[in-house]
């Protein structure tokens, strides 16, 4: 291969056509910047300058409860997150990835409940918080 032959990989020169430039001509509606409206994700309307960075939940999506258990498991505490309400396993899957995650620990998605090893309640609660549930302490 000759030297002519190379594509060049440094930016080079700029595209022969913008694929966007059509757009800016289109009459398309403009849009509010994240600055001047409402909060963006990540920033609290209730809070100032909270030292939690982490995004509001904008929509009720129902009661669930938060048990701690420890009956069928030899003595092993669980916490359990049940009452969901219209939403389907990949997305119980998701919460509970997260749970796990923030809780360092292990845990599964069961007959439609979420168990989560150990006594978490308070971490949970507060993953249920932002993803829009209401979550309710129920039990000892």
């Amino acid at each position: 291969m000759s030297k002519g032959d190379k594509v060049r990989t440094d930016g080079g020169d700029g595209l022969a056509q913008n694929p966007f430039g059509a757009l800016s001509g289109a009459n398309l509606p403009s849009f509010a910047k994240a600055s001047e409206g409402a909060p963006s994700f990540g920033q609290s309307s209730s809070e100032g300058g909270s030292a939690r960075n982490q995004p509001t939940a904008e929509r009720n999506r129902g009661r669930v409860d938060i048990k701690r258990a420890t009956a069928g498991r030899g003595g092993k505490t669980v916490t359990l997150v049940t009452g969901f309400a219209g939403i389907g396993l990949p997305e119980k899957e998701q919460l509970a990835k997260k749970m796990r995650a923030a809780c360092g620990c292990g845990g599964t998605v069961k007959g439609g409940d979420i168990e989560i090893q150990g006594d978490q309640r308070e971490k949970i609660a507060e993953i249920l918080r932002v993803a829009g549930f209401r979550p309710v302490f129920a039990g000892g």
